[in-house]
């Protein structure tokens, strides 16, 4: 029994369904259902706004759910609930896209899905729809579909969305309140700095290698998209290469996401707390040089797996402002421009020599070490003012280094 004390997070256990033929010409059905409502739907918001300037709520279509499966019999094959959750997704669609406006990023309005642009529906109600009854998962208007239950599940299901990928059919069941389980306590912290030439160097100079997934598939990659090239469009030949290319490219995908599961679990293991940087991976990718190799490593679903790990294990991971931390010595604060073809630093006025990764991954561990600080000064004035004690004195963490180009001390 979970105690009250221990700590709970949200998880999502996946898990392969082995559909029968017909059941899988069943869930094909519902897959086109949902991709077409959602077109319908969209189809709808922008011609009102096209031609009378008016905004669709997500509330009014799915109020005219009804009439609509009245006029399409056929979608009275999907459960209520899935039809609602198509135009749930619509409207978080168009919620990013106007935050996004308001942010004054690229828009990016939403649009139509094709065939192959739609792969999953959702039942948001554990219970009503979906259940899981030992090896078999009972879906509304769909059947019983056998499932591999090869962990059991956690916590509170909540909702079920079955996923169609290049190998078959996934479900996703997202389960609540379910306990963690931490690691135990070393008191080690680390800064760890990403890159290409090795995937990540910590503050200790441990060095890991970059594996170069997709590089190394490249070649066995290309010769299949040219064989597919090949091909007469619409013909069974081409249907059957085209599947071999996207398993090609989910098994570069799962490759990725092993390594990094295991790396992040190596270092959480290691560490209490880890700081990194706080990379904005969208924009680096712009630089079409290097967008092939930062994709291939995946900095960013390193960091997604290694933060929610950290929950889940009781460890603490904080990105630090990433600005100059290549540039600065971590031994004077000296700042020593140098391009990304460098790989070594050279401080001209301290006189250190080391690798470029282990100098970034030493300030990243700087500066944690002084955010941290400053968090921990901001809190006690916090609590010295709740008290009515006066603030004590003392210097602001982060003055040991001077700002870039300053002349030195």
């Amino acid at each position: 029994m979970v105690g009250v004390s221990e700590t709970t997070c949200r998880k999502t256990y996946r898990y392969k369904l082995c559909p029968t033929p017909e059941q899988e010409q069943v869930l094909e059905t519902v897959l086109w259902h949902c991709r077409r409502l959602y077109n319908v739907a969209l189809e709808e918001r922008k011609t009102a706004y096209d031609r009378r300037g008016v905004t669709i709520s997500y509330y009014q279509q799915k109020a005219e759910l009804p009439d609509l499966k009245a006029a399409f019999p056929e979608l009275a094959s999907v459960h209520s609930q899935v039809l609602q959750d198509v135009l749930l997704r619509l409207d978080k669609a168009f919620q990013a896209f106007f935050r996004r406006v308001q942010a004054g990023e690229k828009p990016g309005y939403p649009r139509f899905q094709g065939r192959n642009r739609y792969h999953s529906f959702t039942y948001p109600q554990y219970g009503n729809g979906a259940v899981v009854d030992g090896r078999l998962l009972s879906l509304s208007k769909i059947g019983r579909v056998k499932i591999r239950v090869h962990r059991p599940l956690e916590g509170t299901p909540k909702t079920v969305t079955i996923s169609k990928e290049a190998d078959g059919w996934y479900a996703c069941i997202s389960c609540e309140n379910v306990p963690t389980h931490p690691l135990p306590k070393t008191g080690n912290v680390t800064g760890i700095d990403v890159g290409l030439k090795v995937f990540y160097v910590t503050s200790q100079n441990e060095v890991c290698e970059n594996p170069r997934h997709f590089r190394k598939a490249e070649a066995a990659l290309r010769r299949k998209q040219r064989k597919l090239a090949r091909c007469e469009k619409g013909s069974k030949n081409r249907e059957q290469v085209k599947q071999q290319v996207a398993k090609h490219y989910q098994k570069v995908k799962r490759q990725r996401a092993d390594f990094h599961h295991k790396e992040t679990l190596h270092l959480l293991r290691q560490y209490d707390t880890i700081y990194l940087k706080d990379l904005q991976v969208a924009n680096l990718v712009r630089n079409h040089h290097l967008a092939k190799s930062i994709s291939d490593a995946g900095w960013s679903q390193f960091r997604s797996i290694l933060e929610c790990k950290a929950v889940w294990a009781g460890k603490r991971v904080v990105a630090v402002p990433p600005q100059y931390t290549s540039q600065l010595c971590s031994r004077c604060g000296a700042y020593v421009q140098k391009s990304l073809s460098v790989r070594t630093h050279m401080c001209p006025e301290c006189g250190l020599v080391l690798d470029r990764d282990h100098n970034g991954a030493l300030n990243v561990l700087q500066s944690g070490l002084e955010l941290d600080q400053q968090a921990t000064q901001q809190q006690r004035r916090a609590e010295q003012e709740q008290a009515g004690a006066p603030p004590s004195g003392g210097n602001v963490a982060g003055c040991r280094r001077r700002s870039p180009r300053s002349p030195a001390l």
